[in-house]
């Protein structure tokens, strides 16, 4: 199967790339590697998915947030390859970013929602190290943040 074929098998829309809103850019290639920036977690209409893991989002919450940073990550790899994720040899590293209360410690589970989400894209392609990280804030309030570097053909 393709990329494109699993993104259909698994029913997963993938939104429209957002551009930066600061000094900085979406995605930067260095040699064969793709560094995507962090994208943060909004929802199917491009709302934001707000709050802190542990207070005002469950587990399962956080996870869908984290799922739909993924998606927004596949969505500004698409735009650096030209619309052909075929290019993406593999995904090296997810970070993942909670917004989580103080004795919140199940940053993993919650980061599962966008490694998931590459797996289940690119297959063994997107099998990746990775890190989930707990912090008492993130921008605009978001409940997730997750950035990627991937390797291309």
């Amino acid at each position: 199967m393709t990329i494109e074929d699993n993104i259909k098998k698994n029913k997963l829309m993938i939104p429209e790339a957002s551009d930066p809103v600061g000094s900085y850019i979406a995605y930067k290639f260095s040699d064969k590697l793709l560094f995507i920036s962090g994208q943060i977690s909004m929802n199917e209409n491009g709302s934001l998915i707000k709050g802190k893991v542990g207070i005002d989002l469950d587990i399962q919450q956080g996870y869908f947030a984290a799922s739909r940073c993924a998606l927004s990550i596949i969505s500004q790899a698409k735009k650096a390859c030209n619309n052909d994720l075929s290019k993406i040899k593999s995904c090296i590293k997810l970070t993942g970013y909670v917004n989580s209360s103080d004795d919140f410690v199940d940053q993993p589970k919650v980061i599962n929602g966008a490694s998931d989400i590459i797996f289940k894209i690119f297959e063994n392609k997107g099998l990746h190290t990775r890190a989930a990280v707990s912090t008492n804030s993130l921008p605009l309030g978001v409940a997730v943040e997750v950035d990627a570097i991937f390797e291309i053909e």
